[in-house]
């Protein structure tokens, strides 16, 4: 499973590697057997399986996160960051967290469904939802599937407030629905912005939206008076760290009025697939950008203690967020949305139950 390369042309993917998960008794690696073949490899391209949920509602009780709960309409993501954090999770299902992580994904076409029963139930209590968190609800199998627009739909019904985070331009297509959720309290987006490279953006984050694309994006949602966060996220040292202030501007520029930051992360698998990355594309300063998240995380490459695992510590994270506070102060932006509104929340009404007389 490592050497995909070997059995199919690689177009537009960040993962150089196919390692098997964590969890795997077994892996397999292809060995060129010395046969010449002339035919051309097969296109490596995006297979999509379907999962029915039991549940879709994740809780979660980090003490570092800002939500409680949060939804995913899918796993795995073609986006294909490379550094995404939420690689591992593939290792879950028996896949890699590589190259499967962005060609092998799960739909979950009944969470609409199964999301309408669980708001329902007598002992839920209503709290914001995020959705985006683990992987893009916005990615390109969403034009398709229709998942995200269906979860929308219930939770604007129901008056549920959620926080959105998301690279997608395909969010555009729901202003029709996140609009109004804006207007009554209940909605606050935020776009990732990890470069304003076009070129390090199109090797790092190959089907992601350009950054210039994901800008447009914040001013069609601020015009239709959607709050838009400004998510410089992740800042990699070396790499992207130096153009916060930029991305913080354009930003502004583009109708964002908040903003935020994290530094890369590297849990689990993530850390040599993006060694991998480095290797390949900036061999000349992969050391030091490894050096500094060491720095940041006791020597190691990654620390998950809660309140240092999104910023790290020591004197360059420290650097890095003073330079986030005074960029935010001098461009108006502000850290911290307004508290979304709960107080509209009603559980929907099932199909066979009785509704309230109140």
């Amino acid at each position: 499973m490592d050497n995909e390369r070997s059995r199919y042309r690689i177009k537009a993917r960040a993962s150089v590697s196919n390692h098997v998960g964590r969890f795997e008794r077994h892996c397999r690696e292809t060995v060129d057997d010395g046969w010449h073949r002339d035919e051309e490899l097969p296109l490596l391209r995006t297979e999509t399986s379907i999962e029915q949920p039991r549940s879709v509602i994740t809780y979660n009780c980090s003490p570092d996160l800002p939500f409680d709960r949060s939804i995913n309409p899918y796993r795995g993501c073609e986006h294909g960051c490379v550094y995404c954090f939420a690689r591992p999770s593939h290792a879950y299902l028996g896949l890699s967290p590589g190259l499967d992580f962005e060609t092998r994904l799960v739909a979950r076409p009944e969470a609409p469904e199964v999301l309408k029963r669980e708001l329902a139930a007598k002992r839920y209590k209503v709290a914001p939802i995020a959705i985006g968190t683990n992987t893009d609800p916005y990615q390109p199998i969403e034009k398709t599937q229709g998942i995200m627009r269906a979860c929308l739909k219930v939770l604007a019904e129901a008056g549920h407030p959620v926080a959105i985070v998301t690279k997608g331009s395909l969010i555009e297509r729901d202003i029709d629905i996140l609009a109004p959720m804006a207007q009554r309290g209940l909605l606050r987006v935020g776009i990732s912005v990890t470069t304003l490279d076009a070129k390090l953006c199109r090797l790092m984050e190959p089907r992601a939206p350009s950054p210039a694309r994901r800008l447009a994006v914040i001013r069609r949602l601020a015009g239709a008076g959607v709050p838009v966060r400004i998510m410089a996220s992740p800042m990699i040292p070396a790499l992207t760290d130096p153009e916060m202030e930029a991305i913080l501007a354009a930003g502004k520029d583009a109708g964002a009025g908040t903003a935020s930051w994290i530094m890369l992360r590297l849990p689990q698998e993530v850390s040599p697939l993006v060694q991998e990355w480095l290797a390949q594309h900036y061999p000349d300063r992969a050391e030091r950008i490894m050096s500094r998240l060491r720095e940041m995380h006791g020597g190691k490459e990654y620390d998950a203690t809660w309140h240092r695992r999104m910023r790290g510590e020591g004197p360059y994270a420290e650097m890095v967020a003073q330079r986030f506070n005074v960029a935010v102060k001098r461009l108006g932006l502000k850290s911290n949305a307004r508290p979304m509104r709960c107080d509209l929340f009603r559980a929907p009404v099932l199909p066979g139950t009785q509704m309230s007389l109140l």
